[in-house]
């Protein structure tokens, strides 16, 4: 079932709790509700929806507001929203509900207090090598935070290898702030620091049957309404696949720039990785940073209250190196994520194949 509409429990029906769900509000982002990002084909068209009209007082399409699901009443839900975890470059700047989250990556990046950081969103890298290698590397990062300052037009050339002029023309049309002194510039709130990447990773969920009224789109109207509701279940696997195949590359890059990155998962997943993988994440539970650090979040038993906008307060710092040492006595790494979590012996294979005979039989020629 769905556990949290907008930001609120499903149980809780409380007067707060019933107008930011009647608005449609998101209440992690300060801000209505954009359906996690990348959720467009699960908005619900309202036009010919009367019930969902009325209750969403006249709009005519919203997005399927669903944070978390909850596969059974005895566990704590899976997080299917990324603004759920974290959530960082709205209004509110250094949100009210994520403080925890939001302390953590202050303390383990080694931001100074007083420090002014510029927070950049969903930021898309493209980059190609030239020569032989024809090298292509094209990802989008979550969140670049990076401590900000003034800077002359001059070290601004040495920086960027462009022209000045150039470079002016796109600090003006991005909306920095210049000053002029002495037939120089200088440039306000420019990044100054070290980059810190934080990429959210949330768990996905299967597609649904309509014909039983699991998709996300059926849930959420079901839920909406007060009706009984059946919420689509949990694609382990692919978020574990999406993770692996940026988890490294990421991590590389945050080092590469002098920098760092962090993964901010819920433990659940975080324990679902390391049970279906090579990784024992125990061996990584850690209070400094390394070239890949995975920080945990939890609901602990706040779920059980089912009130309120419940924060994530709970979890661990998990850190490593990316590759195994050439050391005699190896330390384990975080390319275990690739490794198989065991190996079954091969009677299993044959029990099965036992039991299924060859779909074909073909003679070498």
């Amino acid at each position: 079932m769905i556990f949290e509409l907008f930001g609120y429990p499903i149980l809780d029906k409380s007067p707060e709790a019933e107008q930011n769900r009647a608005e449609a509000r998101c209440p992690f982002m300060d801000s209505p509700c954009d359906g996690g990002g990348n959720r467009y084909m699960s908005h619900v068209d309202l036009g010919k929806k009367a019930e969902m009209k009325a209750f969403f007082r006249g709009v005519e399409r919203v997005p399927s507001g669903i944070c978390s699901i909850q596969l059974t009443n005895n566990e704590p839900p899976w997080i299917v929203c990324p603004r759920r975890v974290f959530v960082l470059g709205r209004k509110s700047g250094w949100g009210l509900s994520q403080r925890d989250v939001q302390s953590r990556i202050i303390k383990y990046s080694g931001f100074e207090p007083g420090s002014m950081i510029g927070v950049w969103s969903e930021v898309k890298v493209s980059y190609k090598t030239t020569g032989q290698s024809n090298k292509h590397f094209d990802y989008t990062f979550d969140y670049i935070l990076i401590p900000v300052g003034r800077i002359s037009n001059s070290e601004l050339e040495i920086r960027l290898k462009r022209p000045k002029a150039i470079i002016k023309k796109d600090l003006e049309k991005a909306g920095y702030s210049l000053s002029f002194r002495d037939s120089s510039y200088f440039v306000e709130d420019f990044p100054v620091g070290k980059p810190v990447i934080v990429e959210i990773m949330t768990s996905s969920t299967s597609g649904g049957d309509k014909n039983k009224r699991t998709t996300i789109p059926m849930a959420f109207e079901d839920a909406i309404l007060g009706r009984t509701h059946r919420a689509p279940g949990i694609n382990y696997r692919q978020v574990w696949a999406r993770m692996v195949s940026q988890l490294v590359v990421k991590s590389e890059v945050g080092i590469s720039w002098g920098g760092i990155t962090f993964w901010v998962l819920q433990d659940v997943l975080v324990d679902y990785i390391s049970k279906t993988t090579g990784l024992n994440i125990l061996e990584f539970i850690s209070e400094k940073t390394d070239e890949v650090n995975v920080q945990s979040l939890s609901y602990g038993n706040q779920h059980k209250s089912a009130k309120g906008i419940i924060e994530l307060n709970e979890g661990n710092l998990y850190s490593g190196p990316i590759c195994a040492s050439s050391e005699p006595t190896k330390r384990p790494s975080f390319e275990d994520m690739i490794r198989a979590p065991t190996c079954p012996p091969i009677d299993v294979l044959l029990n099965l194949l036992s039991k299924r005979g060859p779909d074909c039989l073909l003679k070498i020629p």
